[in-house]
């Protein structure tokens, strides 16, 4: 039997600093700006379950002046409010209660509030992954910089035991990023290394096709969002011809709808789509986005949008709810210096939850 239950709720402002210069085809980043909320049950507050909305400089809709406003006035309003308390009942309430256009939010919120009805242990949904150590697969991340950086990082991932790599591609040379693909791939034939790239829609439509020819002699697993978002014809055109799959990333965020999103995958009809929760609405929204997919024979796999290790988990154990056997986008936990000591490791091209460890101070 469901009951409802008011909660006390609060944030706090957290600079996360990253460990190098995070390049991307939006610029360089060297912090990132995120919001840890918590949420108890009203008039006790021994128990706190904890949520994070971070949303992404120049690419989260939700990026913008007054997001702290925005996140307070939430604060207030939810003290005011009985929430069903189960699963579906948390899950609905904050799509109902929380704006489309406030992705991180809802997901902060939603996070927050699932770690609470599981006992405030970081325990997000039921899931092998947190409670019997099963691992993830993960693709090892290299970022963009000049050839040399990209290089150390290629050489430091193959070092580590990964199996996957995906490469940021679109702000240096075409021709140097081919020859760091061609560096990879003569040392380790698609068998030994699957190599995904992630163009964030760098290329234009009218080269794209060319480049995607030029890329898939590499024999690559997939290029995450060749151009721009919002062309959706020009994309749909591209998944039809491309040598190389395509995996649709930022095309997904700001489509709420779910008639809206339905339509986008039936005229795109790409190989792949990438979730990150905090940029697509949150954990509801994702699993509406994962129906969808399957539907239509699309393959998936998530991504973290840069969050600390506290959003990073939510991320991991809602992925781990899934049959996944495609490697995820989770190694983002060793990007800063100032992350959130967890129980989240990363060793051999995997993540884990080591129940044995416990979580550092928020």
């Amino acid at each position: 039997m469901s009951n409802t239950l008011r909660l006390n709720a609060a944030y706090k402002k957290h600079r996360l600093d990253f460990r190098f210069d995070a390049g991307t085809s939006r610029g360089v980043l060297k912090s990132k700006d995120t919001y840890f909320i918590w949420v108890s049950k009203a008039g006790e507050h021994e128990q706190k379950g904890w949520g994070e909305a971070g949303p992404l400089p120049k690419l989260s809709i939700d990026d913008i002046p007054n997001f702290e406003e925005v996140l307070a006035a939430y604060i207030e309003v939810f003290k005011e409010k009985e929430v069903p308390w189960s699963q579906q009942g948390i899950l609905d309430f904050c799509q109902k209660n929380i704006s489309e256009a406030h992705p991180s939010i809802r997901f902060a919120f939603e996070t927050a509030m699932l770690d609470l009805l599981n006992g405030a242990k970081k325990k997000i949904c039921e899931n092998p992954f947190y409670s019997e150590n099963r691992a993830i697969d993960i693709n090892g991340l290299i970022w963009m910089g000049n050839a040399d950086f990209m290089l150390r990082q290629i050489e430091e991932k193959l070092k580590a035991g990964y199996s996957c790599i995906k490469m940021k591609i679109g702000a240096i040379d075409f021709d140097q990023e081919l020859s760091l693909l061609g560096h990879i791939r003569k040392s380790f034939s698609a068998a030994e290394i699957v190599l995904r790239v992630d163009a964030n829609g760098a290329f234009s439509p009218e080269d794209a096709l060319e480049k995607l020819d030029r890329l898939a002699k590499f024999d690559l697993h997939s290029i995450e969002q060749p151009i721009r978002a919002g062309q959706i014809e020009s994309m749909a055109k591209l998944c039809e011809q491309s040598p190389l799959d395509i995996a649709l990333d930022e095309e997904l965020i700001g489509v709420s709808k779910y008639s809206d999103r339905k339509r986008l995958l039936e005229i795109i009809n790409p190989p792949y789509i990438i979730l990150k929760p905090s940029l697509v609405g949150g954990i509801k929204d994702s699993m509406e986005w994962i129906e969808l997919a399957e539907q239509f024979g699309i393959g998936w796999w998530m991504t973290s949008a840069l969050e600390s290790n506290i959003g990073l988990n939510a991320i991991s154990q809602l992925t781990a709810s899934y049959h996944t056997e495609l490697p995820q986008g989770l190694g983002t936990g060793q990007l800063y210096h100032n992350n959130i000591p967890s129980p989240l490791a990363v060793k051999g091209g995997k993540i884990y939850y080591r129940p044995d460890e416990t979580w550092g101070m928020v």
